[in-house]
């Protein structure tokens, strides 16, 4: 999926779990097929899974998230990911890695996107995380949650990218419209990547959520994405008078909405259709509602 690509094999990943942790050395170690471009998962036994990052990056990333999943277990009563044992660099693998305990569940599908009470879960879900203390933290960094503006280039790049494949001149006009809106001055704590992938769902309900380690401190508007990512329009509008959005905060949402999808669809067009295609479920969601 990504030029610099870390492949972890399945025998790699056993290796690992079993010297660096002999407490688990009798246990399976497995690969699990996911739609998830960051880690490389494997179960272990039943009950646990480790993450293995597919990209070098900040070594000190994957410690940084089990602290933020920890800081999130039991905020809200949908369960999350509770963080067990950090691995280390190892037999040809060149990073730090994490061990969780696993969640039973399937990601959210397009039938959920019809359901008003699972909106409404998603709703409680995200007032649980803005109620967080941020403990006096704010955005910082580059990625999604600052100023719309920020995101320029990497929007003149999505937009060039996905010529072939989308209406261009609309997005252009989208994101010209998106990016002059008024930027929040207030923080509060968000998930940071409610999509379809790391919300699972049973019985139209909202079961538990994944990839909890990007928690932080940004603009209000952020989690709101799952609007778009993960619901339809009567849902939609039940999930927005359940969180009382305003009309800024709204708009805000659907502008990061909007950057996030733009780089779904061409990025992962060839070496992750599902991804590509959630991207695009979402921009046609975003350019329906105007």
């Amino acid at each position: 999926m990504h030029p610099d690509q870390v492949d972890v094999t399945e025998a790699t990943a056993r290796t690992l779990v079993t010297e660096q942790f002999p407490q688990w050395r009798n246990l399976s170690v497995r690969r699990i097929a996911a739609s998830g471009t960051v880690n490389a998962i494997f179960r272990i036994g039943d009950s646990l899974v480790a993450r293995f990052p597919l990209q070098p990056g900040d070594p000190g990333a994957v410690a940084r998230e089990a602290r933020a999943a920890k800081e999130i277990l039991g905020r809200t009563r949908f369960p999350t990911p509770e963080p067990v044992a950090l691995g280390r660099p190892g037999h040809g693998y060149p990073m730090p890695w994490s061990v969780q305990t696993w969640l039973p569940g399937t990601p959210a599908t397009d039938v959920d996107a019809a359901s008003v009470p699972f909106a409404l879960d998603l709703a409680e879900f995200i007032r649980g995380v803005r109620a967080i203390d941020p403990r006096g933290r704010t955005f910082t960094g580059t990625g999604r949650g600052g100023t719309l503006r920020s995101h320029d280039a990497w929007m003149a790049t999505c937009i060039e990218k996905s010529e072939d494949l989308l209406d261009a001149r609309e997005l252009r006009r989208s994101w010209a419209r998106y990016r002059e809106l008024p930027p929040n001055r207030l923080a509060v704590m968000n998930h940071g990547d409610l999509i379809p992938g790391n919300v699972l769902v049973a019985d139209g309900r909202l079961t538990g959520v994944l990839d909890v380690g990007g928690l932080t401190a940004a603009d209000p508007a952020l989690d709101l994405v799952a609007a778009w990512h993960l619901l339809d329009e009567g849902p939609r509008a039940a999930f927005r008078a359940d969180l009382g959005c305003d009309d800024a905060e709204w708009e805000r949402g659907k502008a990061w909405a909007f950057q996030q999808a733009m780089g779904l669809v061409w990025y992962y067009v060839e070496s992750n259709p599902p991804m590509s295609r959630t991207g695009r479920r979402t921009l046609e969601r975003i350019l329906r509602d105007g």
